[in-house]
């Protein structure tokens, strides 16, 4: 098949997507497809010679197209030096011939994470024009990636998730005093991804710091209490639970840095949990999938109270991360699912 592999854009999760399309690619290539890699935001420019022939050309050329996309830095990048370099890019968020090259593909496999990547935006465009794409729709696609909608539905499906408030920009900047979740609690932008805008705060001195850093990434944010515990991760294939991964970092909690570093974190799959936690927290990884109708596969995050022993759903991600060291290879691993048949299944799926 003729395969796109659309990653990059102008998302803080930029090298991280970078870092997913790379595998991608190459498992895509293994497996004998025609695949080639694109950077949503800046495209591709044809060459004089490439404008002679058609573009359904440039998926059998012998070309590295991963050759110049770097590896994830412990910091989130600097998007306004990305955006800087398309002057346009106001006014058209498709680079050039993006869009042309997606309609000449059997599929394109999403490799982006975080905003206009996961909120639905690009998924609707391809939806008007006809392109098949992986991943969930641009409906549940949009209520995932808002975490203050996706809360809202957990609640009326009764699935359990810590107590918590949305907070916007304007009551934030009118003067607002916590006196809904005590700490210590969480603070993490609404619609951000990959942790960043996330932290935990202890005391209000914390909890203004936390609100500044948020707010730079996002006009809302969700305040909610602070399990603690241990964290876990469940993909949900077409409707399906694969084995539990438990996720320990060795310092602090699963922030930026502590996904994309290897080493930063312990992963242990399947989860070292009792029999009927285990049956539990997979039916409901599939009712949160369920509930906020995805559609294809998608990552559900769950904490386990230390205390109680009760579990919390975090959020769905419905564009996990299939880098190195992400979390649903290793569950399809555990599954005897290597990462170029799991690329195979989730191709499949979506078709």
């Amino acid at each position: 098949m003729k395969i796109v592999v659309l990653a990059g854009g102008t998302s803080t999760e930029r090298d991280v997507s970078f870092s997913s399309g790379k595998q991608i690619l190459r498992a895509l290539k293994e497996n004998g497809h025609d695949a080639i890699m694109l950077d949503v935001y800046l495209g591709y420019e044809l060459t004089e010679e490439e404008k002679k022939g058609q573009l359904k050309d440039l998926f059998s050329l012998e070309k590295d197209w991963a050759k110049d996309l770097g590896n994830i830095s412990a910091n989130n990048p600097d998007i306004e030096q990305i955006k800087a370099l398309r002057p346009d890019g106001d006014k058209k968020f498709f680079g050039p011939n993006v869009i042309e090259l997606c309609q000449e593909a059997d599929v394109v496999f999403m490799a982006l994470h975080g905003e206009n990547g996961e909120n639905g935006k690009i998924q609707a465009c391809f939806d008007l024009m006809g392109i098949t794409y992986t991943g969930t729709d641009y409906v549940s696609s949009a209520m995932s990636m808002n975490k203050s909608i996706a809360k809202d539905i957990f609640r009326a499906y009764d699935i359990p998730t810590p107590f918590g408030m949305e907070l916007t920009r304007e009551e934030y900047e009118a003067g607002f005093k916590n006196d809904v979740v005590s700490y210590p609690l969480i603070v993490k932008a609404c619609c951000g991804g990959s942790s960043v805008g996330v932290a935990v705060a202890n005391t209000e001195e914390d909890f203004s710091e936390a609100l500044k850093e948020a707010f730079k990434y996002d006009n809302a944010v969700i305040i909610e209490q602070y399990i603690k515990g241990r964290e876990f991760s469940i993909a949900v294939m077409d409707g399906k639970a694969m084995p539990i991964i438990e996720i320990a970092p060795k310092e602090g909690f699963y922030d930026y840095k502590n996904k994309y570093q290897p080493g930063a974190t312990v992963e242990t799959c399947p989860a070292e949990l009792d029999e009927q936690i285990t049956k539990e927290m997979q039916a409901c990884a599939v009712k949160v999938f369920d509930s906020l109708r995805l559609k294809n596969y998608a990552r559900i995050d769950f904490m386990l109270d230390a205390s109680t022993n009760k579990f919390y759903c975090l959020e769905a991600n419905t564009l996990p991360g299939m880098t190195p060291t992400s979390l649903v290879p290793q569950e399809a691993l555990a599954m005897g699912i290597g990462f170029n048949e799991l690329c195979e299944m989730i191709i499949k799926t979506a078709l």
